[in-house]
């Protein structure tokens, strides 16, 4: 067995064996397999793909790679949730507490900010104190203690998924379904979580930008989970627009304490519900989605998710006076309203260009160690459907300075599409796969 025949045998659009996959990727994390061999087999997978067995072959290859989470000895079954990355996704803060209240432990490792989405992790870190960087045993300690822990993703974690992701990124490697699911599906099973619900976004703000990119990329996770004995549900959600109003690291933490609260956005609200919905139903608290919803809806009515948030932060180091205070999150000095041009309806909101917009106000990243500004960000005034009059807000910049506010502000006139008649907003949910 060597690198040149399995490159040639994918070249060819050969399926390569179990056995095949696992050797390669052992290789390539010993550093027998130059960067130059293994960029050539991941161009072959582009265009030539793989098959359901070998993507999960890759993806179990690539778990094993480093330490594999067993928390059975602090719960008999513990959850997680996933989402492929979207403008003012912070569905994660509501989702998390709302299924650890009802008795599912939480057992999450999330990703920073990298690109033009925001890390749950760095919006955590706007409450002064979070610390969300673990070892091993304090993440035991708080799933068994809290019940809830969120932390950075650890670098023990499949080890060769981080090699082999840095590679595909200088190598026009990124784009392939069975890469991508590898790649989320490895550090997921690596964590251990026996049941995984998986957010998968579509549209200009998510990188999947077509809804049957969206299902091909959900099934191909489902099958993984199916075949590494998981129990994994996909719901496919739209970012056609952004969710909820607001953009941004503390802004999105207000939001979502206010989600909790009860006074939350209402499609926040509703997505966070049914994601929670598919991991008691996976999990075997409830049979069906009604009673699954019931449950959840109680617990949020009840303040019983609010307390498991706030618990979370406080075990995780947080002030929890900025919790049960939000205003005092950190805030942007300049805050300048986007005015629309003209009147009409608010027809398409580009996503992309919104997040691009907070990347250069500083809330985002283009490095791994780039710093951000927990403070800035965007706060929408009007979404798809709004009627609105020439003039009247249709965002506000919260920025650094007016420089800042400045350079951005014609990007996001442009990112809103007005016309002359109404339209209906997107659906918030297309599709929940559970089998394939």
């Amino acid at each position: 067995m060597n690198a040149v025949e399995l490159i040639a045998k994918k070249r060819d659009g050969h399926a390569l064996s179990s056995e095949e996959i696992t050797w390669l990727i052992e290789q390539y994390v010993a550093g027998a397999i130059p960067d130059y061999q293994m960029s050539a087999w991941a161009m072959a997978v582009v265009l030539r793909g793989m098959d359901e067995r070998e993507t999960a072959d890759l993806t179990l290859a690539m778990a094993r790679s480093g330490r594999m989470l067993d928390l059975h000895d602090l719960a008999p079954i513990t959850v997680d949730k996933h989402s492929t990355g979207g403008i003012g996704d912070k569905t994660t803060l509501v989702v998390a507490p709302l299924v650890a209240a009802v008795g599912l432990p939480v057992a999450k490792m999330s990703g920073r900010a990298l690109g033009f989405t925001g890390g749950t992790v760095d919006k955590l870190e706007s409450i002064p104190g979070f610390h969300a960087t673990l070892d091993a045993a304090e993440f035991r300690r708080l799933v068994r203690e809290v019940g809830l822990v969120v932390a950075a993703q650890s670098e023990e974690l499949a080890p060769a998924d981080k090699k082999f992701y840095a590679l595909r990124d200088v190598t026009a490697t990124v784009e392939s379904i069975p890469l991508i699911a590898a790649s989320v599906m490895s550090k997921k099973l690596a964590a251990g979580a026996d049941c995984l619900v998986l957010d998968v976004k579509y549209g200009r703000g998510a990188f999947m930008h077509t809804l049957e990119e969206a299902r091909e990329l959900a099934r191909r996770m489902v099958a993984i989970g199916r075949h590494a004995g998981r129990r994994v549900a996909a719901v496919i959600s739209s970012m056609q627009q952004p969710l909820g109003y607001h953009i941004g690291n503390a802004l999105e933490v207000r939001e979502a304490i206010a989600a909790l609260r009860g006074h939350g956005p209402a499609d926040l609200v509703e997505l966070s519900l049914i994601l929670g919905a598919q991991l008691v139903q996976l999990a075997g608290l409830r049979d069906n989605e009604a009673e699954a919803r019931a449950l959840l809806r109680e617990a949020l009515d009840r303040g019983e998710a609010w307390a498991r948030f706030r618990q979370m932060g406080a075990a995780q180091g947080g002030d929890v006076g900025y919790v049960d205070a939000p205003e005092r999150l950190p805030s942007a000095p300049v805050q300048r309203d986007v005015l629309a041009p003209r009147s009409g309806y608010v027809t398409a909101i580009d996503g992309m260009a919104l997040g691009l917009a907070v990347n250069a106000l500083g809330g985002g990243r283009a490095r791994r160690d780039a710093p951000i500004d927990p403070a800035v960000g965007l706060a929408l005034r009007a979404r798809i459907g709004d009627a609105v009059t020439a003039g009247a807000p249709l965002a506000t910049i919260h920025a650094a300075s007016d420089a800042d506010a400045e350079q951005v502000l014609p990007g996001l006139i442009a990112a809103f599409t007005l016309g002359d008649a109404p339209v209906t907003p997107p659906a918030l949910v297309e599709e929940i796969i559970r089998e394939v």
